[in-house]
Protein backbone atom coordinates (compact mmCIF):
# COMPACT_ATOMS: atom_id res chain seq x y z
CA UNK A 1 0.00 0.00 0.00
CA UNK A 2 1.45 3.16 -0.99
CA UNK A 3 2.22 5.79 1.94
CA UNK A 4 -0.48 8.41 0.75
CA UNK A 5 -3.23 5.70 0.79
CA UNK A 6 -2.41 4.41 4.26
CA UNK A 7 -2.29 7.91 5.77
CA UNK A 8 -5.94 9.11 4.37
CA UNK A 9 -8.11 9.44 7.82
CA UNK A 10 -10.85 7.12 7.94
CA UNK A 11 -13.70 9.93 7.80
CA UNK A 12 -16.35 7.35 9.16
CA UNK A 13 -14.58 7.07 12.54
CA UNK A 14 -13.60 2.89 12.29
CA UNK A 15 -16.80 2.76 12.02
CA UNK A 16 -17.97 -0.54 13.79
CA UNK A 17 -18.71 -4.18 12.14
CA UNK A 18 -22.60 -3.23 11.73
CA UNK A 19 -21.62 -0.62 9.41
CA UNK A 20 -19.20 -2.41 7.25
CA UNK A 21 -21.49 -2.47 3.83
CA UNK A 22 -22.09 1.31 4.28
CA UNK A 23 -18.57 2.13 5.10
CA UNK A 24 -17.75 -0.30 1.80
CA UNK A 25 -20.75 1.81 -0.29
CA UNK A 26 -19.49 5.15 0.26
CA UNK A 27 -15.77 3.97 -0.75
CA UNK A 28 -17.17 2.78 -4.17
CA UNK A 29 -19.22 5.41 -4.85
CA UNK A 30 -15.95 7.83 -3.54
CA UNK A 31 -13.99 6.01 -6.14
CA UNK A 32 -16.36 5.70 -8.86
CA UNK A 33 -17.24 9.88 -8.15
CA UNK A 34 -13.94 10.52 -8.72
CA UNK A 35 -13.04 8.43 -11.93
CA UNK A 36 -15.64 9.66 -13.52
CA UNK A 37 -15.13 13.02 -12.67
CA UNK A 38 -11.66 12.91 -13.81
CA UNK A 39 -12.61 11.46 -17.10
CA UNK A 40 -15.32 14.01 -17.75
CA UNK A 41 -12.57 16.45 -17.30
CA UNK A 42 -9.85 15.38 -19.30
CA UNK A 43 -12.74 14.67 -22.15
CA UNK A 44 -13.99 18.68 -21.16
CA UNK A 45 -9.89 19.69 -21.95
CA UNK A 46 -8.46 17.60 -24.48
CA UNK A 47 -11.50 17.16 -26.99
CA UNK A 48 -14.18 19.52 -26.30
CA UNK A 49 -16.40 16.42 -25.37
CA UNK A 50 -18.44 15.04 -22.40
CA UNK A 51 -18.78 11.55 -21.38
CA UNK A 52 -21.98 10.59 -22.48
CA UNK A 53 -20.87 11.44 -26.02
CA UNK A 54 -17.90 9.26 -25.58
CA UNK A 55 -19.90 6.21 -24.64
CA UNK A 56 -22.54 6.60 -27.28
CA UNK A 57 -19.31 6.65 -29.51
CA UNK A 58 -17.97 3.73 -27.87
CA UNK A 59 -20.89 2.14 -28.04
CA UNK A 60 -21.14 2.74 -31.96
CA UNK A 61 -17.69 1.74 -32.42
CA UNK A 62 -18.78 -1.88 -30.26
CA UNK A 63 -21.71 -2.35 -32.90
CA UNK A 64 -19.20 -1.89 -36.38
CA UNK A 65 -21.31 -1.04 -39.59
CA UNK A 66 -24.37 -2.33 -38.66
CA UNK A 67 -24.59 0.03 -36.21
CA UNK A 68 -27.39 0.84 -33.29
CA UNK A 69 -30.90 2.06 -33.42
CA UNK A 70 -31.86 4.32 -30.41
CA UNK A 71 -33.10 1.52 -27.96
CA UNK A 72 -30.03 -0.48 -28.73
CA UNK A 73 -27.87 2.49 -28.13
CA UNK A 74 -30.23 3.66 -24.58
CA UNK A 75 -30.08 0.02 -23.02
CA UNK A 76 -26.43 -0.36 -23.86
CA UNK A 77 -25.61 2.98 -22.00
CA UNK A 78 -28.70 2.55 -19.43
CA UNK A 79 -30.02 5.99 -20.40
CA UNK A 80 -33.80 6.96 -21.49
CA UNK A 81 -34.26 6.66 -25.55
CA UNK A 82 -34.70 10.79 -25.15
CA UNK A 83 -31.69 11.17 -23.42
CA UNK A 84 -30.03 8.85 -26.58
CA UNK A 85 -31.44 10.95 -29.42
CA UNK A 86 -30.79 14.32 -28.05
CA UNK A 87 -26.94 13.00 -27.99
CA UNK A 88 -27.39 11.20 -31.28
CA UNK A 89 -28.73 14.64 -33.22
CA UNK A 90 -25.85 16.49 -31.75
CA UNK A 91 -23.53 14.12 -32.45
CA UNK A 92 -24.68 13.93 -36.31
CA UNK A 93 -25.02 17.66 -36.31
CA UNK A 94 -20.82 17.45 -35.56
CA UNK A 95 -20.28 14.89 -38.66
CA UNK A 96 -19.53 12.02 -35.99
CA UNK A 97 -22.72 9.86 -36.86
CA UNK A 98 -24.84 9.07 -39.34
CA UNK A 99 -28.39 7.83 -40.14
CA UNK A 100 -28.29 4.18 -41.88
CA UNK A 101 -31.49 3.60 -44.36
CA UNK A 102 -33.41 0.99 -42.80
CA UNK A 103 -37.05 -0.99 -43.55
CA UNK A 104 -38.72 0.55 -40.46
CA UNK A 105 -38.97 4.27 -41.53
CA UNK A 106 -40.32 4.17 -37.34
CA UNK A 107 -36.64 2.86 -36.34
CA UNK A 108 -33.88 5.24 -36.19
CA UNK A 109 -30.10 3.31 -36.49
CA UNK A 110 -27.02 5.37 -36.81
CA UNK A 111 -23.86 4.28 -37.32
CA UNK A 112 -19.71 6.30 -36.84
CA UNK A 113 -19.00 8.18 -39.87
CA UNK A 114 -15.43 7.97 -41.10
CA UNK A 115 -14.77 11.27 -38.77
CA UNK A 116 -16.28 9.93 -36.01
CA UNK A 117 -14.46 6.52 -36.14
CA UNK A 118 -11.35 8.78 -35.88
CA UNK A 119 -12.44 10.74 -33.00
CA UNK A 120 -13.35 8.01 -31.25
CA UNK A 121 -10.30 6.42 -31.84
CA UNK A 122 -8.00 9.24 -30.39
CA UNK A 123 -10.64 9.17 -27.44
CA UNK A 124 -10.47 6.09 -26.93
CA UNK A 125 -6.51 5.90 -26.78
CA UNK A 126 -6.47 8.49 -24.34
CA UNK A 127 -9.23 7.27 -21.85
CA UNK A 128 -7.83 4.06 -21.75
CA UNK A 129 -4.05 5.79 -20.35
CA UNK A 130 -6.31 7.69 -18.07
CA UNK A 131 -7.60 4.65 -16.15
CA UNK A 132 -4.26 2.99 -16.41
CA UNK A 133 -3.08 6.20 -14.75
CA UNK A 134 -5.64 6.15 -12.34
CA UNK A 135 -5.25 2.43 -11.13
CA UNK A 136 -1.26 2.55 -11.69
CA UNK A 137 -0.74 2.37 -7.80
CA UNK A 138 -2.34 -1.11 -7.94
CA UNK A 139 -0.25 -3.81 -8.70
CA UNK A 140 -1.54 -6.60 -11.28
CA UNK A 141 -2.63 -8.96 -8.08
CA UNK A 142 -4.22 -6.07 -6.33
CA UNK A 143 -6.26 -5.05 -9.66
CA UNK A 144 -7.19 -8.44 -10.51
CA UNK A 145 -8.09 -9.56 -6.94
CA UNK A 146 -10.34 -5.98 -6.96
CA UNK A 147 -12.01 -7.41 -9.89
CA UNK A 148 -12.89 -10.52 -8.84
CA UNK A 149 -14.02 -9.15 -5.73
CA UNK A 150 -16.53 -6.75 -7.90
CA UNK A 151 -17.59 -9.13 -10.30
CA UNK A 152 -18.67 -10.80 -7.14
CA UNK A 153 -20.43 -7.81 -5.49
CA UNK A 154 -22.15 -7.47 -9.65
CA UNK A 155 -23.77 -11.02 -9.18
CA UNK A 156 -24.42 -10.58 -5.18
CA UNK A 157 -26.68 -7.02 -6.08
CA UNK A 158 -28.41 -9.15 -8.90
CA UNK A 159 -29.19 -11.86 -7.08
CA UNK A 160 -30.74 -9.57 -3.83
CA UNK A 161 -34.44 -9.66 -3.82
CA UNK A 162 -36.48 -6.96 -3.04
CA UNK A 163 -37.83 -8.84 -0.18
CA UNK A 164 -34.30 -8.45 1.30
CA UNK A 165 -33.97 -5.07 0.82
CA UNK A 166 -37.28 -4.61 2.87
CA UNK A 167 -36.09 -3.96 6.91
CA UNK A 168 -39.28 -5.44 8.15
CA UNK A 169 -38.32 -8.51 6.92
Amino acid sequence: MSPAVASLPDRLGGAPDGKRSLRLWLRLLTCSTRIEQTVSQRLRDEFGSTLPRFDMLSALDRAGEAGLTMGEAAGMLMVSNGNVTGLAARLKADGLIESMAGTDRRVQRVRLTPAGQTRFTAMARAHEHWIEALFADLTAAEADDLTRLLERTKRSLHATTPDELDPRS
